[in-house]
């Protein structure tokens, strides 16, 4: 590394201008980026997509999103059939497809009371789901005006369903992910002000920004190759924020470590990247690597996500080895001012909890092997599925709608019917009329409805499934698969489209190759991190602790989220019955790599210490002496970025932001602050371990253990 600095600073005009124009340019590529990014969530080829796309090409309409659902409260005295002259052709004059009392006689689309009646409206499909998203999005917001403009005096109009209820969950105009960024900016300038006491507090947000906006550029002309998904966007700002300041922040430590010990400016930047700038090499390389894993996932969105958000931690590498040892050369010692802190002494608040771990390492790790075991195993607990209509929005015309439905003794299941398409009978095969209502079926009613698709002849028989459970709960997914493993046994051809459905064959088809995913990032990851830290013990334990810090995230997802307990008290949303199945994944890649960056900075110097000539439990103190209000710091910096995209639009965004948020605390804290350092002193010499063949393999010097510096208690 040493000599890469040196080529670095022999070159710092070029390096320096090279940056700029990234910069200038990739300001104007995030104003453009949006609109270049595929907001679709559809994974191809499950037997729910091949039954969407069976219903759009035959009836132009529905497919893979759940319908609107109109509810019209007739005033009293006004019965259905008396507001039929007035009502049936408003309805059928909806665009799309309109299933409801008029068009199948059945009295089940009106409720107990008699005067709530409600219908389906399958807006038209063009195979585009964002495009038709937004079709059903502007015909909900003017629906209830015409409706109740041709409805009796005194009817009451509202305009429910999955889609406007996500809507309305909040501002769909959002902050946006600049204003998120700011907040998040806002936040670490805080921190990074606190942990240098000078202006170079500065530095590390300009190593982000650079970042940041460069990976934008990259991102948009990746767009020109394969479709990148809208969310990378969210990604990249964040998550980017935290690993540029992350990697920026132990760069600049280290350079004030060696100021304070009497080297010069470049000479300090020299012996920085020596030690942390290795360090920062190999932790954006085990981040990127968990984003990359991704690519293992047979589903196209999600490829994108790994692989556009590997771009934030590859670029905010290069950014902090090339621009910043150039800035710390040239203005390091001016930007160090008032300098309220000092870096010639490790933390004596560190020194003295790492000597309490050490002291009491059977308890420090029974502690935190507590905490994260008892996480772990609530996360077994996990449902994948949407929000339960409940979570979603708490006000507003589709809330409204909603309400006065279960009022009426109409269940929530109708919002997400089933969309069933039977091949005609033929040599006395059963068909369509066969279908009969069972357990947690509300009601079965022929599909067709009205508009010209459903009066099209060659259109095989339609007909809609309504549940009592929603899709989201695992009452609604259960009910689904028994409906079609029984309809393809009785009505061989048939195909069913619903969301509960799609939610089993996307986790089925997402998590299929999980196992690998695991093995491969994990065994990639033990090689980088043995030939980083010449041990086969710390690489292995170092996995194995990511793993569980992951799984307590999980636990933390489900505590706050599924079960309620902290979601209404912070974003006043009640529980959500469970998490939306491709969040687990996305937080298990970015968990997998950030909290690795913790790892290397502890270890690397644990390592560094020990090489020194320290014993075992003396590089534990010195290590987290030196590292640990950098950690914590940057866990921080992590949190707060985590947190202004938990203030972002839509639950799904608060969800996700929350995984990142708990899993980044838990392990900057319980993991690092308090499991590694007592397992290190624990295992003592062995974690130094390395013998000769394996590091032929690895290429690098052995550590047998009995060379090892006697340890000391």
């Amino acid at each position: 590394m040493e000599r890469f600095s040196r080529f670095v600073l022999t070159h710092r005009r070029v390096i320096s201008v090279l940056w700029v124009v990234l910069f200038v340019v990739g300001g104007w590529a995030s104003s453009i980026l949006a609109k270049h990014l595929n907001q679709s969530f559809t994974i191809d080829g499950t037997p729910s997509i091949r039954a969407s796309q069976a219903v759009t090409a035959q009836y132009h309409t529905g497919g893979d999103l759940d319908p609107l659902v109109p509810v019209l409260q007739l005033p009293p005295g006004v019965t259905p059939e008396a507001a039929r002259p007035v009502l049936e052709p408003a309805l059928a004059a909806i665009p799309g497809r309109v299933v409801d009392y008029y068009t199948t006689g059945d009295r089940r689309f009106i409720g107990s009371d008699g005067r709530t009646m409600f219908a389906l409206v399958y807006t038209p499909a063009t195979g585009d789901q964002p495009k038709d998203a937004r079709t059903q999005i502007d015909l909900a917001k003017v629906l209830p005006a015409q409706l109740a403009a041709k409805a009796p005096p005194g009817t009451q109009v509202h305009v429910t369903g999955t889609g406007p209820l996500s809507t309305n969950s909040g501002n769909s105009g959002g902050q946006g992910v600049l204003t998120e960024a700011l907040l998040g900016g806002a936040g670490a300038l805080v921190v990074l002000a606190f942990v240098f006491g000078s202006l170079l507090a500065l530095l590390p947000l300009l190593v982000a920004a650079v970042s940041i906006l460069s990976s934008y550029l990259v991102i948009l002309l990746l767009t020109h190759v394969m479709k990148v998904q809208a969310v990378v966007q969210y990604m990249v700002g964040l998550i980017g924020l935290g690993v540029a300041i992350d990697y920026s922040l132990l760069l600049v430590t280290r350079w004030r470590e060696e100021v304070a010990h009497g080297a010069d400016n470049e000479t300090a930047v020299h012996r920085a990247m020596a030690t942390a700038g290795r360090a920062v090499l190999v932790s954006g390389l085990t981040v990127a690597l968990g984003l990359l894993a991704l690519i293992v996932v047979p589903i196209q969105f999600m490829r994108s996500i790994g692989i556009g958000g590997m771009l934030i931690p590859v670029v905010s590498v290069a950014v902090t080895l090339t621009l910043l040892p150039i800035i710390l050369t040239g203005f390091g010692r001016r930007l160090d001012w008032p300098r309220l802190r000092h870096e010639d002494k490790p933390s004596r608040a560190w020194i003295a909890w790492a000597r309490g771990v050490v002291r009491h390492r059977w308890v420090a790790a029974a502690a935190s092997l507590a905490v994260l075991v008892t996480l772990a195993v609530i996360a077994l607990g996990m449902h994948e599925g949407d929000p339960t209509t409940d979570s979603l929005a708490k006000s507003g015309d589709a809330h409204a709608g909603l309400v006065a439905l279960r009022n009426a003794g109409i269940p929530s299941g109708v919002l997400t019917p089933y969309e069933v398409l039977t091949p005609p009978p033929a040599n006395g095969a059963p068909g369509a009329d066969s279908l009969t209502g069972g357990t947690g079926i509300y009601a079965v009613v022929p599909g067709q409805g009205t508009g010209a698709a459903a009066a099209s002849p060659g259109r095989w028989p339609l007909t809609v499934i309504l549940p009592v459970d929603e899709a989201a709960s695992s009452e609604g997914q259960h009910i689904a698969k028994l409906v079609r493993t029984g309809l393809e046994r009785t009505v061989p051809g048939t195909l069913v489209v619903s969301s509960a459905l799609a939610n089993i064959d996307n986790i089925h088809k997402m998590y299929g190759q999980f196992p690998l995913l695991l093995t491969v990032l994990a065994i990639v990851t033990f090689v980088v991190l043995a030939r980083t830290f010449r041990s086969l013990l710390l690489p292995a334990k170092a996995v194995l602790a990511n793993l569980l810090s992951v799984a307590a995230a999980y636990g933390g997802m489900v505590l706050i989220w599924q079960n309620g307990y902290g979601s209404h008290a912070i974003w006043g949303i009640p529980a959500t019955g469970g998490i939306p199945f491709w969040i687990p994944m996305i937080v298990f890649a970015f968990l997998y790599g950030l909290s690795m960056d913790y790892e290397v900075f502890i270890l690397s110097r644990m390592r560094e210490e020990y090489d020194a000539g320290a014993s075992t439990n003396e590089a534990v103190v010195i290590g987290l002496g030196r590292t640990g209000r950098l950690v914590t710091s940057a866990a921080l910096i992590l949190f707060l970025a985590f947190a202004a995209l938990a203030s972002a639009p839509f639950t799904f965004l608060k969800i996700f932001a929350t995984g990142l948020g708990v899993g980044i605390l838990l392990d900057a804290t319980v993991v690092r602050a308090l499991l590694v350092p007592a397992l290190v002193s624990l295992f003592g010499r062995w974690n130094w371990w390395l013998p000769g063949w394996s590091a032929r393999v690895l290429r690098t010097r052995a550590s047998p253990v009995s060379n090892t510096t006697p340890e000391s208690s």
